[in-house]
Order: structure tokens, then sequence, then C-alpha cells
């Protein structure tokens, strides 16, 4: 959520950071007005309140003459509020309600641009496998009886699959690879839930506006929601909290499935396992200073490189324009692996900066003595470290050989008990 304050204070700097996202004005001077009208009436509310409460203090001090006046007074001054009050509450609802939909600030450096095709390549790694004729990850899978689509459509529906054999082996330990490497990089694991509240949902960014993307799950005389990322559980761990600023950062990296309704994403990517209503990932999460968020983000996303760069899979790195960013994206890095069948790159991994949009929304801050004991708040970062499935997708493509065997990456065999290949023999 974006510092009101701040806004009020500099409201063109605003228009003009969120004209880089493509956002409009008009929600922004719609907050001002409200924020005016709701300045304007609170001296009279603070006034009336100011008053009630000297008379409350001076009636049991006073004769019974002035007391029942006293009484009378309050009576009246009572009624007033009665009339301010709900006035003041709905100014605040609107200005609020309004504010929660506006996206964060992109940072200076965040390329102009209208979509993914004005996003700015910065690094270019690896080198494309030369196949003649590359299969596709289906035929592949298919062929090795490893990934079964028609039968996971049959048990839930489109966009689920089932791995089998070697093809779930090569999913678990590509999982476990990437948490004991990341571990090993300084994050500490966690297991979050995998339901998470509403409050969770909107202190990282995806309520309200998002709600069409999530499943929705009813419960006794409420609701939880089906993670679409670990993001959000594992912000959420420090919601309403203040940090001690000297244990910053804190990172956290966690292994969860994934759901997502995908709502608005029909016809795209629906052959294969690319675009799933439920995969897994390991989410790497951040929590740090202001002065240090934006080195951070080249750390984390470094993190989530390395993983790639073990594995010998080519990728490249690109920083998001303005126009293609995230919703409560400060500043975005999409990693974009190499798929052979599809002869493009794509993307595996984002790596988001929020400065202290999510902070604000979930409420944590941090003290330290370079606060001077005065509560701030943190800067979140987050980024898959990596997608697992498709990191999948990428080892099946880019290590198929011509007899549609696939060769296990040097670094994954220890977890697949020494494997080399993945053959029908």
């Amino acid at each position: 959520m974006l510092d009101l304050k701040a806004l009020r204070e500099n409201p063109d700097q605003f228009k003009k950071a969120l004209a880089k996202k493509k956002v409009k004005s008009e929600p922004l001077d719609q907050i001002l007005q409200l924020d005016t009208k709701r300045r304007e009436l609170m001296p009279e509310v603070e006034n009336l309140q100011a008053e009630i409460n000297k008379i409350s203090k001076d009636i049991p001090k006073s004769d019974a003459e002035t007391r029942n006046k006293l009484v009378e007074k309050s009576k009246e001054l009572k009624e007033k509020l009665k009339e301010f009050e709900p006035q003041l509450a709905e100014l605040e609802a609107k200005q609020y309600d309004i504010l929660a939909g506006i996206p964060n600030i992109p940072h200076d450096s965040v390329p102009e641009g209208k979509d993914e095709n004005d996003n700015v390549e910065v690094k270019k790694w690896g080198v494309i496998p030369e196949i003649k004729n590359p299969l596709d990850h289906v035929e592949l899978g298919t062929k090795l009886d490893i990934l079964d689509l028609d039968r996971a459509t049959k048990i839930t529906g489109t966009r689920f699959a089932i791995f089998k054999g070697a093809g779930a082996k090569l999913e678990r330990a590509l999982a476990a690879f990437m948490l004991d490497r990341q571990t090993a990089a300084g994050y500490t694991e966690v297991i979050p839930p995998y339901l998470v509240n509403a409050e969770s949902l909107y202190g990282t960014g995806q309520l309200p506006k998002f709600e069409e993307d999530l499943f929705k799950i009813p419960f006794n005389d409420t609701h939880f929601y089906l993670i679409p990322t670990a993001e959000v559980p594992v912000t959420n761990i420090h919601r309403d909290e203040i940090l001690d600023g000297t244990k910053l950062p804190i990172r956290y990296c966690a292994l969860s499935p994934c759901f997502r309704s995908e709502a608005g994403s029909y016809g795209k990517d629906t052959k294969g396992i690319i675009r799933q209503h439920q995969f897994h990932k390991v989410e790497l999460v951040s929590f740090t200073a202001p002065e240090v968020a934006e080195e951070e983000l080249e750390r984390l996303t470094g993190n989530a490189e390395a993983i790639l760069e073990a594995l010998e899979l080519p990728y490249r790195k690109i920083t998001l324009c303005g126009g293609d960013m995230g919703f409560g994206s400060h500043k975005t890095y999409d990693l974009e692996v190499w798929i052979p069948s599809q002869n493009t790159y794509r993307e595996i991994s984002s790596c988001s900066w929020f400065s202290d949009f999510q902070a604000r929304r979930a409420a944590i801050r941090y003290k330290s003595e370079s606060t001077k004991g005065k509560t701030q708040l943190v800067h979140t970062l987050n980024g898959s470290g990596l997608a697992v499935g498709r990191t999948w997708v990428a080892v099946v493509e880019n290590y198929q050989q011509p007899d549609g065997s696939i060769l296990v990456p040097k670094v994954l065999q220890p977890y697949l008990g020494g494997l080399e290949k993945i053959s029908t023999n």
C-alpha cells in the first residue's frame, strides 16, 4: 500500500511514477479529494470528543445543579458526534478501498514500456544445445512413461499432471536440490501452511484485487484460500510484528504446492505442464532494511540464477518494464530458461523487490540503533528459486538424447541414487 502522507505531500511525483505502470491519475485524485474532506471533518470530531471527555471529568467535581447541566450538555454533544462519526468512517473506508487497489510505484531504474515486448535483457548465460527436431516434454514424458496428463485430467480436470517413476523422482530431486542450495546460501527453510486467511492475502497484495485468481475454500463460518505461492504465508510470518533491526536481513525459503485458477489465461500454454492449476515451487523471501534492499534484490536473484547454472540450463535475465510489472512490485527481474521445443526462453523465476508496499499492508516493522529507537517499515523481497515443474520441463527437453532418453544433470545424480540416464531400458 502506498504511503498516504507522502502521496498527500507530493501527488505529482506519484502520478508520474505510476504512469510508468500505465496507471491513470484519477484514483489518486479521488483519494486526495476524500482525504481533504476527511481532514476537514477530523477537527470537528476531535473537538467534540475532547469536550465530552472534559465534561466527563468535571461531572464528579460539580454540585448537583451544575452536574445536571453538564449531563445534558454531554448528551447534546454525543448526539452531534453520532452525526459526524459515520461520515468520517465512510470517508476513511472509501479512501482505504481505493488505496488498496493502487499498485506500488516503480523504482527509478525500471525501464519505460507497455508490455513484455519492452522488457530489457540484461544477461544471457549458457550454450543452447543443438537438438535436431526436439521433442517437447509431453512427448518425451509419455514415451518414457514418466508423465501422464490424460489420467490426471480424468481424476481432476485439465491443467493437472501425474509424475510417474523416474519422473516423480526427478521432481522430488529437483526440489531437494534447490532447498539444499538455498539453505547453504543462508536461507532458513520453513514449511508454512498451504491454506491462508484473507488477512494474509491482503498483506501481500493478492486481495482484494486478484480474488478471481484464487481457490477459495469454505470452512465452518469462514473461509480459507489455497496459496498461490509460498510468498503469502512466509511473508506473513512476521505480520503485525516489530523485528530486531540487528537481525536483518531475515531470509526464508520454502517448498510448497501452489494453486492458481489461471483466470483469464484460457488458451495459453494449454499443452503440457508450463501453466498448471497445481505445481511445486521453492520460494525465497527476504525482510531487510530499506538502505540495502536493492542490493538484496541482486543477491536473491543471483541465488535463483545459481540453480540454473548448476543445472547447466541456458537462461536469460530481463528487467521488467513498467507496463509488465506486478501489482506490488517496485522492481522485478525475470529469469527465462531455454525450452528447445518452443525455440524460445520461458519464465522460470520472477524476483521482486516490493519496497515497503507489503510491509505497510501487513504492519511489518523493525527497530534498531540506526532508526534511533523508532519503528520503521521493512522492505520485503521474494522470488522463485525455482518453479520446480518448469525446471523439470527444462531438464527433460534440454537433456534429451536422439534415442529419446534423458541425461540426468550431474548435480542431480546423487539425489537419484546415481542414476545417469532416464530411459525405457
